[in-house]
């Protein structure tokens, strides 16, 4: 029996969509296949690869063409595009020639490195590269000026920096020279003059820190930038210290003390704390468990606990060192001595009842 329902007239086939991209990722991507290829590329082959209009492409090949100097030559049948490079000229995009996620990618980069250090060692030498990465991004969005405001980096405990020794540190690292300078450790209070072979810079909880063989000591060691005074590189190259023999040394430990791990903290957080701390990373070989109770415990291994100790008190009661026994009666000697402070010298007074 024939149907009376009337089918619907099928829908014109269109080309498949695709996102919207910059402008300045059609010209990069324009570029690097003109530059690939061996023979003419059709502009129609040219439009369906990247997704725009005819006279969108117009535009990208004249701005290519006129503004940027590409060697294109337009002509053939079909109409087709392509280099005509001279022997021993070729062409590249000038600058710094980055995609929109690139452009954003390093804007926030750029903010960390500006912000994280207040006014920052680093900024004198970033300046030239803002103000490139400030005319890149107005030719891509139309719109100009710096994108303040967001990207947001809140430095917790940074000390004061003096820019010329960073400087003066970070050139002898990267050119691999000895340095010889003023160090007034913080931890004993007393100064001397020290010989390193610098190896490696560290930034670490917004301070800047050397990793660096101590001629004196014969010995690795941590020097705080902030505390370094009077720096003088020398002619004589650094001795170089294995990369393994650095990090087992220098990161064995917890935090930005030094020295192989000599025990393994066993630490217990409360259910309400470990909402956090089980998404953190306190150490690069920790290890972590859920306790059937909701609790979480951790395993941190150690060098010097001064650090450690540090960041376990700052949860309070909500933690709790239950390995090893030495470093638990260190924290609660230091919990006994913060009560003692908080006795003395005034008593509160209690609580009225019948107050508000």
């Amino acid at each position: 029996m024939a149907s009376d329902r009337t089918e619907p007239a099928p829908r014109p086939r269109s080309r498949k969509q695709r996102p919207e991209i910059s402008r300045q990722e059609r010209v990069n991507a324009l570029h690097r296949k003109l530059k690939a290829a061996r023979r003419p590329i059709p502009l129609r082959q040219l439009q369906d690869e990247l997704g725009c209009a005819r006279a969108t492409l117009y535009r990208d090949l004249a701005f290519l063409r006129d503004a940027l100097g590409a060697p294109i030559v337009l002509g053939g049948e079909p109409s087709s595009a392509r280099y005509v490079e001279r022997d021993g000229d070729s062409f590249e995009l000038p600058g710094l020639w980055l995609s929109s996620d690139e452009l954003h990618a390093l804007v926030a980069l750029y903010e960390m490195a500006s912000r994280s250090t207040g006014a920052g060692p680093l900024n004198e030498a970033l300046a030239p590269l803002r103000g490139r990465i400030e005319k890149l991004l107005a030719a891509e969005s139309g719109r100009p000026g710096w994108p303040e405001g967001r990207v947001r980096v809140v430095a917790a405990a940074a000390r004061r920096l003096d820019e010329a020794v960073f400087r003066t540190v970070a050139s002898a690292t990267l050119s691999q020279h000895r340095l010889r300078f003023d160090y007034n450790a913080r931890s004993t209070g007393r100064g001397g003059q020290r010989t390193v072979s610098p190896q490696r810079l560290v930034h670490y909880r917004d301070n800047w820190y050397l990793d660096a063989h101590d001629h004196g000591r014969e010995a690795l060691r941590s020097f705080a930038v902030d505390r370094i005074g009077n720096p003088e590189p020398l002619r004589e190259p650094a001795l170089l210290v294995p990369a393994e023999q650095l990090d087992s040394h220098l990161v064995g430990g917890y935090g930005i003390f030094s020295g192989p791990a000599r025990a393994t903290a066993v630490i217990r957080f409360s259910a309400r704390a470990a909402r956090w701390v089980a998404d953190e990373r306190w150490h690069s070989r920790q290890q972590g468990q859920w306790l059937p109770d909701g609790r979480y415990e951790l395993r941190v291994p150690y060098s010097n606990p001064r650090e450690l100790l540090g960041d376990v008190l700052r949860h309070g009661a909500d933690a709790e060192i239950v390995e090893p026994l030495p470093l638990r009666e260190e924290a609660r000697s230091m919990l006994t001595l913060a009560l003692a402070s908080y006795r003395s010298g005034f008593e509160l007074e209690p609580p009225d009842a019948a107050g508000d």
